[in-house]
């Protein structure tokens, strides 16, 4: 004799984004982990390659040619912020909110950064699928 079924299977978790997708990706969703884990990884890598970059170009080009660095840095500071922004907006979605959430950061003074900071970095996403995509956890 089988077993009965539930009425509801639970739901799939979404399948595994690639670090690409991750870093690059304005869709789909992210749980905390994956966000503080992107989000202090870029921050490292993105600090360690401005020093290198400010050090050595200090060091070994001449005084008039320094300028010159901010054509690197430039650059490198235009895709962390583009990582940023995306894993930002990857947590508004799993929070069930629309990527232009991001802009309270810039439009609220203070209270803009502390209530996304408590959305993104501190709150569960939404429990199942949403608009955005499948429960990535």
């Amino acid at each position: 004799m089988s077993m009965p079924q539930a009425p509801f299977a639970p739901p799939q978790p979404a399948p595994p984004m690639s670090v690409g997708s991750i870093l690059f990706s304005f869709q789909g969703r992210i749980p905390r982990r994956v966000y503080w884990l992107a989000l202090i990884a870029t921050s490292i890598v993105m600090n360690a390659l401005n020093f290198v970059v400010g050090f050595v170009g200090g060091l070994v080009l001449p005084e008039d040619a320094r300028p010159a660095i901010l054509l690197v840095v430039l650059p490198l500071a235009v895709v962390g912020f583009w990582m940023g922004l995306a894993l930002a907006i990857k947590r508004w979605h799993d929070r069930g909110k629309s990527g232009w959430f991001v802009l309270i950061t810039f439009i609220i003074p203070i209270i803009g950064w502390i209530w996304a900071f408590v959305e993104v970095g501190c709150l569960r996403g939404t429990v199942g699928p949403n608009q955005y995509g499948l429960d990535p956890t």
